[in-house]
């Protein structure tokens, strides 16, 4: 577990605190292991920022169910609810020792790199840069999917993180983004992001 911002207790409800910590936790498996593959740093330090965002949403999570919890039958109601949300901050946990693992130079053994190698669907990370022709257009519009077979499945903006995005979610100068698909879509979207590639094929 990482270092704790304050926590301010927000009303929130505990299924939706659920899901994005669901969503989190299984981000930053794959950013782990593709970070230890890759041995890429930048994807490690991503996977302790999300760990952060866990660690935060599991104390807030625990406030709220404190808060419901107003007998014993309540409590014994919301006990499942809470052992998920450690399970989920388990997980977040386990993703951040195989980045601190990269971010440490122990190094990955060949066997496990050459096994995750066997994977057809592989994950990259790219900042868009000013020159990108994917800069101010929706997910929607773009059609990466279909036309490059490279999904975005999150995009990092600042210090805010856009899980999932949908279709109408817009792609902005400076974003970083966290895209899965096969290794040649993937090479296409590095270059569309830096610029190179100024055209996307129907």
């Amino acid at each position: 577990m990482g270092a704790l911002e304050e926590i301010q207790y927000k009303p929130i409800p505990v299924r939706t605190l659920l899901v994005e910590m669901k969503d989190l936790s299984e981000l930053m498996i794959d950013l782990a292991y593709s970070s230890a593959l890759f041995h890429n740093t930048d994807l490690a330090r991503d996977v302790l920022e999300l760990e952060k965002k866990v660690d935060n949403l599991a104390l807030l999570l625990k406030m709220n169910v404190m808060i419901a919890a107003r007998d014993a039958k309540d409590a014994k109601d919301l006990l499942g609810v809470s052992l998920v949300s450690s399970a989920a901050d388990k997980i977040s946990d386990a993703a951040a020792d195989i980045a601190y693992i990269v971010l440490h130079g122990i190094g990955i053994h060949p066997a496990v790199r050459e096994a995750f190698k066997r994977v057809e669907e592989q994950l990259g990370r790219f900042i868009v840069k000013r020159d990108s022709i994917l800069s101010g257009k929706s997910l929607r519009e773009l059609r990466l999917a279909s036309r490059i077979g490279v999904d975005i499945i999150a995009i990092r903006r600042g210090n805010e993180w856009i899980i999932n995005p949908k279709g109408g979610d817009m792609i902005l100068e400076g974003d970083i983004l966290i895209v899965r698909g096969t290794s040649l879509g993937i090479e296409e979207l590095g270059r569309l992001a830096e610029g190179n590639l100024r055209k996307l094929e129907d």
